[in-house]
């Protein structure tokens, strides 16, 4: 008898092993095709605790764990069960724990997420996986940081079909939704053996069985007015939207609000759905229409005034790429409302009521007059240019009409030129569709002269509305110029924007050096620098990113001619087919020297050029493309060569690889000089 008991035991746990998705792991006897990384700390399996952990008796910086390869043509939630356990919660560079898309094609993984919190208990993250054809691996890494006695452990790896905020609370992670604690009122799982509750249910909505799960929040232990209970979803991670339904039951004896929110990453609510005051008696479904371009929270909260208010019962929440509402038409795409008039003018528009205003311009490469911002060599826009300065000159740009009720993320880069007071030289409107109601909600206040700056503004408007592009020239004796380039809208706050996780492969030199390293540090290496540098008439003003940003570059004036300074990537990965790297390089001054981009595979001491420039180039920030190849794993270099003189400071800046071909390409790779005609703007 015993003998068959354990046999039916062993039978359930394989038949529980087998009904895991490929992917997904408890770690109850094995990996799951999970594999280690030997060059760095090795994971240990607990199979009597059913988890797998690093911790800091080995001497390493940190632990990589991979998935086995795996397709996922449909939407997908990846749920981890993790814990992190230090003795400081102070640390200065705590323990972290990391998961990554390595994605076939490659070379860069990208970061899905990140936490460094400890806790005493184990966590869970949730994570949407957007459908792709292309076959890929989840990888964790496990960073030590600098505490004597950490450990990190992973007890599952669930991966479902289906999206992140969808659950039926039948599991006990419910599916890694969580309660705001109140001290009075908070959401319970009902159903099941559960049996402590004066509002309990008869039957669940997905089993429509006792035994069944469900979230439920009563005013049993109400004692003020307008006591709120909060049960708040997963952060989306993925761009998101359509029909968001659930099923509730609201018993009601005195006022209850039943209200449904969204929340983004720095706390701003939006209401999306709130019950009306009719009694159900039974589950009661409910649809939404839902938009998440941003990461965000799904927030179901219930204030009730009074102990005898009633109860709310909630199950069974879904979700639907297809709206509810059967909307028709289609949907507003931010990237049609900007422009970085390389071609045309886009979407924009000028009122010939207002005069010439804007110009499309072009200044070929040169040493006295900057080009525009996209490429240093393209088309930007430039007012109070082509006619005589006037007093009170006024010129508009207008932009395409922009639907209301959404939240908006404003950028663009100006330069400005030629005015002795720059404040008010260059403001941004919003008109109403009709052009009654218009509000100011940027000028310029002060910026370098000559240098391309960003602005970034953060607008929600209820009806649609148009920005407009507004240069004033004040007075005769104070007018200059206003140039304008790279215009770009997205959804969500500007704020939000900036909180999102960096995309593989790129490099702004913000923060530090990213990828990179250098062969020796000194005074002839690569420098990060902001603003100007040191010595005049060479080097760039600001960097390419911000205009008040970093950037990295070499100081001439440290260094002897024909010295070299060398910028090495780490170790990228090798992938079939073309891949394009994109750089921003500043060669300015009349003793410049060399730049050159040099391909090193590993195990190989060649470096194969890629590409090179000789020689002063411009006084603008110009950009590089280079595509290139290489089926093994590899090294990218930026060499730069001291020139002649103290004027031959060289920089780079925003380097970016991408898996493919370049969309453009280059004509050449090695040149010297610039062009014969200088200062030239063509209309």
């Amino acid at each position: 008898m015993l003998r068959l008991c354990l046999l039916a035991a062993h039978a359930l746990r394989l038949a529980g092993a087998a009904l895991l998705s490929p992917g997904s792991c408890t770690f109850e006897d094995s990996a799951c095709g999970y594999q280690w990384d030997y060059a760095h700390l090795p994971w240990t399996l607990h199979g009597e605790g059913h988890y797998i952990s690093v911790d800091t008796s080995y001497e390493g910086e940190k632990a990589v764990l991979s998935s086995p390869d795996l397709y996922s043509e449909e939407w997908s939630c990846v749920r981890l069960i993790y814990q992190i356990a230090t003795t400081s919660d102070t640390s200065p560079d705590p323990a972290r724990l990391n998961l990554y898309l390595r994605q076939e094609g490659e070379s860069f993984d990208r970061l899905l997420w990140s936490a460094k919190e400890p806790s005493d208990s184990w966590l869970i993250a949730s994570l949407d996986l957007a459908n792709s054809t292309k076959k890929y691996k989840l990888v964790l890494e496990g960073e030590m940081g600098q505490d004597k006695s950490t450990s990190i452990a992973i007890f599952e790896i669930k991966i479902t079909s289906g999206y992140c905020i969808e659950c039926d609370f039948e599991e006990n992670h419910l599916c890694g939704y969580t309660n705001r604690w109140n001290p009075n009122v908070n959401w319970f799982v009902g159903g099941g053996n559960i049996r402590n509750s004066q509002s309990i249910l008869p039957k669940d909505h997905t089993l429509n069985s006792a035994l069944g799960h469900y979230m439920y929040v009563d005013s049993v232990y109400v004692k003020h007015f307008q006591e709120v209970a909060q049960l708040i979803s997963p952060r989306t991670t993925a761009q998101i939207s359509g029909c968001l339904s659930f099923y509730y039951q609201l018993k009601q004896e005195s006022s209850i609000v039943f209200t449904v929110y969204l929340r983004d990453m720095t706390g701003f609510y939006e209401e999306i759905w709130k019950t009306d005051s009719v009694l159900n008696a039974d589950w009661a479904l409910a649809e939404v229409d839902f938009n998440a371009p941003y990461p965000m929270e799904v927030i179901f909260e219930v204030a009730f005034n009074s102990a005898k208010g009633g109860y709310v019962a909630l199950d069974d929440i879904s979700f639907s790429p297809v709206y509810c509402s059967n909307q028709t038409g289609t949907p507003f795409n931010p990237a049609n409302a900007g422009c970085n008039f390389e071609e045309d003018l886009c979407n924009f528009y000028q009122d010939h009521k207002d005069g010439p205003g804007w110009s499309r311009v072009k200044v070929k490469r040169n040493v006295y007059r900057a080009g525009d911002h996209t490429t240093g060599f393209g088309y930007y826009l430039l007012a109070n240019t082509k006619f005589t300065s006037q007093p009170e000159y006024v010129g508009r740009l207008y932009g395409p009409i922009l639907p209301g009720n959404l939240q908006f993320c404003l950028r663009f880069y100006y330069a400005l030129y030629g005015f002795f007071k720059m404040s008010g030289t260059l403001a941004v409107y919003i008109f109403e569709e009709n052009h009654v109601v218009q509000e100011k909600i940027w000028s310029v206040l002060d910026s370098p002269k000559g240098v391309w700056t960003q602005a970034e503004i953060s607008f929600k408007k209820p009806m649609p509305c148009k920005v407009v592009f507004v240069s004033w020239c004040k007075s005769f004796w104070d007018c200059g110029l206003v140039a304008l380039d790279d215009i770009s809208l997205s959804l969500g706050n500007c704020q939000t924007a900036d909180l999102l996780l960096p995309s593989p492969g790129e490099c702004t030199f913000e923060k530090d050096e990213c990828v990179f390293t250098q062969k020796k540090r000194g005074r002839g290496s690569w420098h990060r620098k902001r603003g100007p540098t040191p010595t005049s008439y060479t080097g760039p003003r600001g960097d390419h990113t911000t205009g008040v940003g970093y950037y990295m570059y070499i100081e001439a004036s440290n260094m002897v001619y024909g010295q070299r300074a060398y910028l090495v990537s780490r170790l990228l990965r090798g992938t079939s087919g073309k891949q394009c790297l994109t750089f921003f390089y500043h060669m300015y001054g009349a003793g410049t020297g060399l730049l050159s981009v040099y391909l090193r595979k590993e195990g190989d001491d060649e470096e194969i050029p890629l590409w090179r420039r000789t020689g002063e180039q411009s006084i603008s920030w110009l950009r590089g493309l280079i595509e290139y190849e290489s089926d093994i794993n590899y090294q990218i270099i930026f060499e730069a060569i001291r020139g002649v003189s103290i004027r031959s400071d060289t920089a780079i800046d925003d380097i970016l690889f991408q898996a493919g071909p370049c969309l453009e390409v280059e004509e050449i790779q090695f040149s010297s000089g610039y062009p014969d005609s200088l200062n030239e703007i063509e209309y």
